[in-house]
Order: structure tokens, then sequence, then C-alpha cells
């Protein structure tokens, strides 16, 4: 018995003594370029094949049709395609806030660079949809105060640009001066909590507008831009926006 223990005992003195510990010292790799050059395996393609061309019809589906081409450099302080755009986030997720909150949506603000895609005269698909609006922004709205509302409008009017905007009425003077902003027909109370519809882009300070982040609250409707539009077209079933006094500007005479 003490000859099988002493045994035992000098072989696990023995595989102790031979265990080794390794270690990365270096790791090397290299970059491979993706493109046209490279071969397709027949097997992926032929697997994946039925599931593209699924997609590619739902993509090209007509869902409504434009009766022109607009782009976001039709207009100066508003666009067709932007009061076409703030106009549907309204629309779309208005009805969601009431249902969740008991609120209403007062107004819309997006920005004039996320418009990425002109949309032309013809079919609209969800496609156009894809083209106008690629990121996967979502419709967050936020509890504001009438003084960050009316850092809104000095925003807007110093940008001078045409950010998609719905519900509000926003009157410059020549100079830029704000001559009148109303949000539903109604001057901008101060004292007031204003519940706006935005993106999350913009609300976490996209464009500089910090403004629009939120001291109070802040509501994630869950619902992405992209089928914001989808399901207005959808809706609509012809696409006629036009520019409208909704941001203007007194010239001199």
């Amino acid at each position: 018995m003490k000859k099988q223990l002493l045994f035992l005992a000098l072989t696990f003195a023995i595989l102790s003594a031979c265990k080794q510990e390794y270690s990365t010292t270096k790791i090397e790799g290299k970059r491979i370029s993706i493109s046209d050059s490279l071969a397709t395996n027949p097997e992926i393609e032929n697997f994946i094949k039925p599931y593209r061309e699924s997609v590619e019809r739902d993509l090209d589906s007509t869902l409504a049709y434009s009766v022109d081409t607009f782009s976001k450099s039709d207009g100066d302080l508003n666009t067709a395609i932007g009061n076409f755009m703030a106009d549907a986030v309204y629309d779309m997720s208005n009805p969601i806030f009431e249902k969740r909150t008991g609120k209403s949506i007062d107004m819309v603000l997006l920005n004039h660079g996320g418009i990425r895609s002109i949309i032309s005269k013809g079919n609209v698909t969800s496609r156009t949809a894809y083209q106008v609006m690629p990121f996967d922004n979502a419709v967050v709205v936020s509890a504001m105060k009438g003084n960050q509302v009316n850092d809104l409008i000095d925003y807007l009017a110093s940008g001078k640009r045409a950010h998609p905007i719905s519900k509000l009425k926003l009157i410059l003077n020549a100079d830029y001066s704000i001559s009148e902003a109303k949000i539903k027909g109604e001057p901008i109370d101060i004292n007031k909590t204003y519940y706006v519809a935005t993106n999350d882009y913009l609300y976490n300070g996209g464009d500089r507008m910090s403004f629009l982040k939120s001291k109070d609250t802040v509501y994630n409707l869950d619902y992405k831009i992209r089928n914001v539009l989808i399901d207005y077209f959808k809706k609509i079933d012809t696409l006629k926006p036009v520019i409208d006094d909704r941001f203007t500007q007194i010239k001199d005479n």
C-alpha cells in the first residue's frame, strides 16, 4: 500500500513539473478587401436567392403614387418633401402617443440633413422610404417647457434652413428676427409644457439641437421614421405635398 501511495505521489510530482503555461505574445492579422473580384459560393447563393427575391418584391411593391418629383432643395425655409415628412410623423405618431399617454403631440421638428434622397414622380414603394430615410432613427416625444421651445424657435430663425416642421408656424422679418411664432395657432406660453416629436438622433444633440433634451420626460414610441413613411404611403395613396406658409420670411419692399 505504501509503495502504491509513493508511486502516485511521484507520478503527480512529475506531471506537475512537466506542466507548461502558455500566453499570447503576438497577434497578427491582415486586411481582406471585399470587392466584386471575390468569388461567390454557388451553394450560398442558391440558399439565399429566394429570400433576396422576396425582399426585393416587398421593397418594390407600389404603396402610393407621387404626382411630382420632390427634393429638399426646392425651397428656402420649407420644402414640400420636408413638410410631407414632418406631417407624416405627426399623423402616424400622434394616435400612438395619445393612446399611451392621454396627451397630444404639439409639434414636430426633424432635420433638413436627414432627408437623404428625392422622391421621384411615379410609383412610391418601400424602397423609396429606405432611400429617403436609410437610418434607423426612431420617433421620440420630448416634454419641453415654453422657454425651451423658444430656444427651438431661435435655432430655426438663426439657422435659416428648411428643417421640417409640423403644427408650428414661424414668420421671420427681413432681418431674420422673429415676427410670429405659434403652435397649433396659439402663441407660445413659457409656463406650458409642450410635447415635441422628433427623432432620437436630434434628441441626443444631433445638428446641435441640444434644446430638445427634456428636463422632464421623454417618450420613445419605438417607431422608426422609415416605418412611419411606409405606413403613411399606404394611408394616403397619392403623394402631393406643397411648399406652404408654415415657415416664411417677410421680404422688404
